[in-house]
């Protein structure tokens, strides 16, 4: 029933919150789990862009995409010591709802487990924004968890 749980993570408490949940599926129905993150692409004001802007955002996007790969690497390791079998992807969009839709059809996700918003707290990932369009769109159960006592900082 659940083979494979999608978690979308940007790094952050809030969104890490739904691990314990996954983790817990996973372990009761000896699910894989996908660690997913969505790297909001750099962007410059309006115009044209100079060589040195662009290299500059080609340099951003490079670190932003090495950061995340980082992260769930470690998140990986992490998970694996406790014997869980993780995989993880990276995907660059600034439609983070479209990119978690396009990983549970793409990748065979049976659930989506994650927090009513992360990283950019209420103004992004606020139950209404990334969260509701995931309900409302993917075509498997998603379990969507309120963090308790977290803060942004964490």
């Amino acid at each position: 029933m659940f083979r494979n749980i999608l978690v979308p993570l940007d790094g952050s408490g809030f969104a890490e919150a739904a691990l314990p949940y996954a983790l817990e599926m996973a372990a009761q129905f000896d699910s894989d789990i996908t660690l997913l993150r969505v790297v909001l692409p750099p962007r410059m004001g309006e115009g044209a862009l100079s060589p040195d802007s662009a290299n500059f955002l080609i340099k951003m996007r490079d670190d932003l995409y090495k950061e995340a790969i980082d992260y769930l690497q470690q998140q990986k390791g992490s998970l694996r010591q406790q014997n869980f079998r993780v995989h993880y992807q990276v995907s660059e969009s600034e439609d983070v709802a479209g990119e978690i839709i396009s990983a549970v059809k793409g990748r065979d996700i049976d659930t989506v487990v994650m927090c009513t918003h992360g990283r950019g707290g209420i103004s992004r990932w606020l139950f209404g924004s990334v969260a509701t369009r995931v309900l409302q769109s993917a075509q498997v159960p998603v379990l969507v968890i309120r963090p308790q006592g977290k803060t942004e900082a964490d």
